[in-house]
């Protein structure tokens, strides 16, 4: 007996002499189940009862014809990518089947030899296309990671100069996932978060401070308050913070590109307008820096520093909202505060 599994065809028919002559001429060479009707064709496949490598497709079939089957088994995740062999009397189907998706046709009646190699012909395409697929995400995926290390080291790099800051960026990762991971709930919000804006959201907030490498040491280092003409300094790592941001990134990722810059550039942006560095205000500030803003305040606020001592919770809250609809969004504003306890609650040793 042979140590590879063979392939599986879902021979789908409302005739029954159809699906037995099919059967007949595939057994030598594979495993095949039967469907007597799209529907039952569809009920086990989608149940997960049958799983297979290629679908020989009727098209004249009542209740639910092949096209149908076919339309829907392209909308669903468990058969959207398993090749479909029409198989068919009809002369003029082949463009509609075509349209949605189909591989090929087989004709009645059969002819043997035409029905195996037309089956051997698109198994094989169809798993040298799989092939590819997979190692196309395996470098993805490798891509990725080099990505998400890089994030890793240049946020490093910060922390190497300044230890509040370095800390304070691993902490601003886990509440800012708390923040979007709510407001993802909301109907106002829900449609400007996506899914897949979510993850690359988040991990777009390593480098939010990553201008701070070009602020000179007496400034960045300064062990009390800093003066106006200090401060000044210390604004302008938000603009050399989307520079840097721009310099390193490609177009070959422009969501993520698009996100490290909104947050990087545009956190110190005030609802009022009265922020920097381009005096935004409003909903022309990006979300992204909007959430990052609630994030990076309340986080600064409740951390010890040398010229002060940490803010408690509560006071961290109260200041907060006081600047909801002036330095802060307040609809942003209304969801942290369904949140707080999360954010008092939140492990801060241990990011």
């Amino acid at each position: 007996m042979s140590s590879h599994a063979r392939d599986l065809i879902l021979v789908v028919d409302d005739v029954e002499i159809n699906r037995d002559l099919l059967e007949s001429i595939l057994t030598d060479s594979y495993d095949v189940a039967q469907a007597a009707s799209g529907m039952e064709a569809i009920d086990m496949m989608f149940s997960g009862g049958v799983e297979p490598s290629l679908v020989l497709l009727d098209i004249q079939m009542p209740d639910l014809d092949g096209l149908a089957v076919l339309e829907m088994m392209k909308g669903h995740p468990l058969t959207e990518r398993i090749p479909v062999i029409f198989i068919t009397a009809e002369e003029n189907a082949e463009t509609r089947g075509l349209e949605l998706g189909a591989v090929d046709f087989i004709t009645k009646p059969f002819n043997r030899q035409v029905v195996t190699l037309r089956i051997a012909n698109q198994l094989t395409i169809h798993k040298y296309q799989t092939q590819l697929e997979d190692m196309v995400s395996a470098k993805v995926e490798e891509l990725m990671h080099s990505r998400d290390k890089m994030l890793e080291n240049m946020a490093n790099i910060i922390e190497y100069r300044d230890l509040e800051s370095g800390q304070h960026v691993k902490r601003t990762i886990g509440m800012t996932r708390i923040l979007v991971d709510h407001l993802r709930d909301e109907i106002k919000f829900d449609r400007h978060i996506p899914h897949g804006d979510r993850d690359i959201l988040i991990k777009s907030v390593p480098l939010h401070d990553i201008g701070k490498i070009a602020i000179p040491d007496g400034v960045l280092l300064k062990p009390e308050r800093l003066t106006p003409e200090e401060f000044e300094i210390i604004k302008t790592h938000s603009a050399i913070g989307s520079a840097i941001i721009d310099s390193i990134m490609n177009e070959e990722d422009p969501l993520f590109h698009k996100h490290c810059r909104d947050i990087c550039r545009h956190h110190h942006e005030r609802w009022d307008g009265k922020g920097y560095p381009d005096g935004l205000s409003g909903t022309d500030i990006p979300l992204s820096a909007r959430i990052l803003a609630v994030v990076d305040v309340y986080d600064a606020l409740v951390s010890p520093r040398v010229y002060k001592a940490p803010f408690t919770h509560d006071q961290a809250v109260k200041i907060i909202t006081e600047g909801a609809g002036t330095q802060f969004d307040p609809n942003v504003i209304d969801a942290f505060l369904e949140v707080e306890e999360e954010f008092k609650n939140f492990d801060r040793d241990n990011v």
